[in-house]
């Protein structure tokens, strides 16, 4: 973007009118707002519209930088008039010259008002330009392009047309809008003020694009699946609740779009998916948003191979997009390596004996006692916060597959910052995988983790009904296990434990139909599911998701 620099066309500071000078600076929101409806009033008394109806360009700030990119400093072109709108981002007045700094949705340009040129075509012009123009303000004007002896590229306005008349400051030029929470909140002025912010969410949309590209190309289908739902389903977590008042039904918002699309799959669809908005009613992190983007893929006569492979492709795809054809990328203080291909690709137990010493699923399979003393011996051993945080989580695990799912979280996932599969999953924590073929206890899945982040999960799908439902029924027992010992955690806390016990209650029920599907016959199939949020961060080097989230959910404000 072209930015104004100080003195940039004719030097000096910006004269702003006392009252709604530099924005916010001196004068409080509401008089500021006062003053500029009163200048709304005298715009009307002048013959204009200070909310108009269209403006016709001929080119934006961008273009005329490209398309005259070799003009001279001090030289005009004569001859053709060009029309420009956009955003003021600056204004400085010097006797009869005005510099007006223009920022459209690409770039920036600025306006040359000289006073003599512009009251020759219109009388009176140029004064209410310098009395009625703010900071903020959309305008449009005509004029001829002209580079100034500074070297600035401008537009010599012949005429000048307010488009739409701001009512409230912007923020302060040189600090912009920094308050953290208020540009979560109030992301128009953050993207007004913030051109790197317009930045992300444009390669946002670049990598959206990307997948659905890179899916289609392959004859992938894109599919729509319902967001209300009667029961929660592919996937453990807590739905957001509602009611359809025609129906009087309960109803959920869908936690997954799988179990949707499996069913499409066994209707004879062989390569689908889907892009949407997930919602979830749990935490709130720098990872998490109650409702988040995510992408499913689901491909027939495949199976996990052919998956892992796809998603390696298809982010690097979307990375060349969004970096300009380069595979390493900085994320905070580290460089990560896309293009060291293929991928790193690990077991989640040799992971775990790798990093904490203890061969979980080799001595210890079939025998839960001792995996979890061996487990909270080996957490111990290691000592650091992150490692002593897995004890709980593994002195209340139901199998030794849970358990080894707590050391991996507890001792390995953090520490994965280049691109890694973790393969092999074991069956108590995958209800909709499929077995490995050569290896007991685990499945054939995989997650794929970058800069300590799960960013996509797949497996071979269970087409078995039988052993679908039996996983599922097992699912809904150990929840209910698990919720009952919470229960009883809570009640001897007391009340208040208890009511918060309460608020976080959801069940998990068998999806009687989805079984009947695959009772149908499916066909062997791989998929996959990759959170496009999380996907973006990287990508664009933001740190939480709620920088890649236009519009994030908060708080109430008191």
């Amino acid at each position: 973007n072209n930015q104004q620099k100080k003195g940039g066309g004719g030097g000096g500071n910006n004269q702003q009118k006392k009252g709604d000078a530099m924005g916010a600076g001196t004068s409080s929101a509401e008089e500021v707002k006062a003053l500029r409806i009163a200048k709304v009033a005298q715009l009307r008394d002048a013959g204009a519209e200070p909310f108009a109806y269209r403006f016709d360009r001929t080119h934006t700030a961008a273009q005329l930088q490209s398309i005259h990119e070799d003009l001279a400093a001090g030289a005009e072109v004569e001859g053709t008039v060009e029309a420009v709108c956009g955003r003021v981002k600056a204004r400085r007045v010097f006797g009869k010259l005005a510099f007006l700094s223009l920022e459209d949705d690409g770039g920036g340009i600025q306006l040359y008002c000289d006073k003599k040129r512009i009251d020759a075509a219109e009388p009176g012009a140029f004064k209410r330009i310098v009395d009625l123009v703010d900071m903020g303000d959309i305008v449009g004007a005509k004029g001829t392009v002209k580079r100034t002896e500074k070297g600035e590229l401008s537009i010599a306005v012949d005429s000048f047309e307010m488009l739409t008349k701001s009512l409230l400051p912007l923020p302060d030029k040189f600090k912009g809008l920094t308050d953290v929470e208020m540009r979560y909140r109030q992301r128009y002025v953050d993207l007004i003020a913030n051109p790197e912010v317009r930045d992300t969410f444009r390669t946002r949309a670049g990598i959206v694009s990307g997948i659905r590209r890179f899916l289609d190309d392959r004859a992938f289908m894109e599919m729509e699946t319902p967001v209300l739902e009667s029961r929660a389903g592919g996937a453990d977590a807590k739905p957001f609740n509602t009611f359809h008042n025609a129906l009087g039904m309960n109803l959920t918002l869908r936690i997954a779009t799988e179990l949707h699309l499996k069913r499409l799959v066994v209707g004879g669809f062989e390569r689908v998916y889907e892009m949407g908005r997930i919602f979830r009613n749990e935490g709130i992190s720098t990872r998490h948003n109650p409702e988040f983007t995510s992408v499913e893929v689901y491909q027939a006569y495949a199976d996990v191979s052919d998956m892992l492979e796809l998603t390696e492709e298809m982010i690097c795809y979307c990375a060349k997009r969004a970096n300009g054809g380069a595979l390493k990328i900085q994320y905070g203080d580290e460089t990560i390596d896309l293009g060291q291909r293929p991928w790193r690709r690990a077991p989640m137990n040799d992971l775990v004996k790798e990093a904490a010493g203890v061969d979980l699923m080799g001595d210890y399979a079939g025998d839960l006692s001792g995996a979890k003393a061996a487990a909270e011996a080996a957490l111990r051993a290691l000592g650091d916060k992150e490692s002593m945080s897995g004890i709980p989580g593994v002195q209340q695990a139901p199998s030794v597959g849970h358990v080894l799912n707590e050391m991996f979280e507890a001792t390995v996932e953090t520490k994965l910052r280049q691109p890694t599969f973790v393969l092999d999953h074991p069956v108590e924590i995958s209800p909709l995988a499929k077995p490995h073929r050569a290896k007991r206890g685990v499945t054939e899945r995989f997650e794929l983790f970058i800069v300590g982040r799960e960013l996509a999960n797949s497996f071979s799908e269970l087409t078995d009904p039988v052993d679908q439902r039996e996983r599922l029924e097992s699912q809904i027992e150990t929840h209910r296990v698990a919720q009952e010992a919470a229960r009883a955690a809570a009640e001897a806390k007391g009340k208040a434990a208890l009511a918060e016990y309460e608020a976080e209650l959801y069940p998990i029920a068998m999806d009687e139909d989805f079984v009947t599907a695959l009772e149908y016959g499916m066909p062997p199939t791989a998929g996959m599911g990759l959170g496009v949020d999380r996907l973006v961060m990287l990508l664009t080097n933001s740190a939480s998701i709620r920088d890649v989230i236009a519009f994030p959910l908060l708080k109430n404000q008191d």
